[in-house]
C-alpha cells in the first residue's frame, strides 16, 4: 500500500509543515499513514488531536504511532462509504518530543 500516506515535513522543525498528499489507492477501509519529520511526543497523539469526520459528525477509529519511523496510522473501525465526503483534522495539539506543537491545524478532505 505504499502511496498512502501524509508526510508533514520542514527542515527547521515543527514550527511550519508542508503536507504531501498521494491518494492513488483507496478503499473502504484506507487507512492514513501520516509521517511526521520528528518523533512526537506519544501523549498527544489520540483521538482528541486526530480524527476524521464525515456526513455523521466523528468517525470511530484506531489510532496507533510508530516511534522508529514517526508514523501515526489511523484506520477505520469500519468502512468509508463509497462517494461520501470526510476530512482528515490534525490539531495544533500534537507535539514533538520537545513540546514543539503543529503551527497550523491540518486539515485534508477526500472521497472514496
Amino acid at each position: 500500500m505504499t502511496g498512502n500516506y501524509l508526510e508533514i515535513e520542514n527542515a527547521s522543525g515543527f514550527d511550519q509543515n508542508e503536507v504531501k498528499q498521494s491518494l492513488k489507492f483507496k478503499t473502504g477501509n484506507f487507512v492514513w499513514r501520516i509521517r511526521f519529520n520528528t518523533a512526537l511526543d506519544p501523549r498527544t497523539i489520540n483521538g482528541e488531536n486526530m480524527y476524521v469526520t464525515g456526513d455523521d459528525g466523528m468517525l470511530k477509529t484506531n489510532i496507533s504511532y510508530d516511534s522508529s519511523n514517526n508514523e501515526v496510522q489511523i484506520e477505520p473501525l469500519e468502512p468509508y462509504a463509497k462517494d461520501a465526503e470526510y476530512t482528515l483534522h490534525i490539531t495544533t495539539k500534537v507535539a514533538s518530543r520537545g513540546r514543539k506543537y503543529l503551527k497550523q491545524p491540518i486539515e485534508v478532505q477526500f472521497k472514496l
